[in-house]
């Protein structure tokens, strides 16, 4: 898990899916909540709450993990929307080493 850069990456929806294929993750900020979208070991693709956290101190999944990056951007996590529907009104973010 990394930090939330300070400056808001410039994407287009074609982008964020390469950004992510690339990166393997970002932070995502959209109706006032923050979601970390990660892969699990280049495996599977989930989305969590960075405002919850669990007995390791890491984030708590708020999405099924998926195998595919486009199904992933389709993925109703967020009171039936994904990352797909909601990418007009959302901030976009790459997720730093500390």
């Amino acid at each position: 898990m990394g930090i939330k850069a300070t400056e808001a990456l410039d994407l287009t929806f074609d982008d964020l899916t390469q950004y992510l294929h690339a990166n393997h993750s970002a932070y995502m900020e959209v109706d006032g909540r923050t979601f970390y979208l990660t892969d699990a070991n280049d495996k599977y693709w989930r989305a969590q709450d960075t405002d919850t956290f669990n007995e390791k101190s890491h984030y708590v999944d708020v999405s099924e993990l998926v195998p595919t990056l486009s199904e992933f951007l389709e993925l109703p996590f967020m009171d039936g929307e994904g990352i797909k529907s909601v990418f007009d009104r959302a901030v976009f973010y790459a997720s730093e080493k500390p």
